[in-house]
């Protein structure tokens, strides 16, 4: 048995998709199906020929911060997550804290928000994931290093387990590829290739539809 889960930075995966929209990919990007996503590589045997689709897990946060001047931001990303999980997709949230941030052209600082907490819960659930033998392959959808003490330390708690790194598109990083057992580039066409209906049917019967800006 080859369980293979998939943890998503959902922030690192949004800036890659808006990068790929500003390097020119045409049409719909930003409704993407992460089931179908991590389905595709599955089935493509990269982790071999016995792999199941295992957990696949969503982090993000909701720009709270936001609702008061821009409330739709909120709702659409309220939205989106109810179509992740009706496709069975967990969602575990951080959050937004307050950080002033230095302003090099007017010198001083500026008001600012910080996403917080998700790095923490993405290594916390690969541990937990590892330990318990819920999976025999991790897989990790970031470029973001802040996670390789993890790897590494799941790697020497779990020496039986696979962790694998999959990079979002423009979010390569060699030294996450380098501490993981294998590594996947998310191309810029295959955000288009997988995106999730519209609408989508909820388990109660209601539909979501996409909005029609983002």
């Amino acid at each position: 048995m080859n369980r293979v889960a998939f943890l998503i930075d959902g922030f690192n995966v949004y800036h890659s998709v808006k990068q790929a929209i500003k390097d020119g990919e045409k049409g719909s990007l930003k409704w993407l199906d992460y089931r179908a996503l991590c389905e595709s590589y599955v089935r493509s045997s990269v982790f071999g020929k016995a792999a199941t689709l295992g957990r696949v897990v969503y982090f993000t946060a909701y720009a709270t911060h936001l609702t008061a001047t821009r409330p739709d931001v909120v709702q659409r990303h309220r939205l989106y997550v109810s179509a992740l999980e009706s496709r069975g997709i967990e969602v575990i949230p951080g959050r937004f804290k307050w950080k002033p941030r230095w302003c090099p052209k007017c010198k001083q600082d500026v008001p600012g928000h910080e996403e917080k907490e998700t790095d923490v819960s993405i290594a916390v659930t690969m541990l937990e994931m590892g330990v318990t033998n819920a999976s025999e392959t991790i897989v990790v959808v970031t470029g973001d290093t802040d996670l390789i003490p993890a790897i590494r330390i799941v790697r020497r708690l779990c020496p039986d387990k696979q962790l694998w790194a999959v990079f979002p598109y423009a979010r390569f990083n060699e030294e996450l590829r380098q501490v993981a057992h294998g590594s996947i580039k998310i191309k810029r066409k295959t955000y288009g290739a997988f995106q999730l209906p519209d609408p989508v049917t909820l388990p109660d019967g209601s539909v979501i539809r996409k909005p029609a800006s983002w």
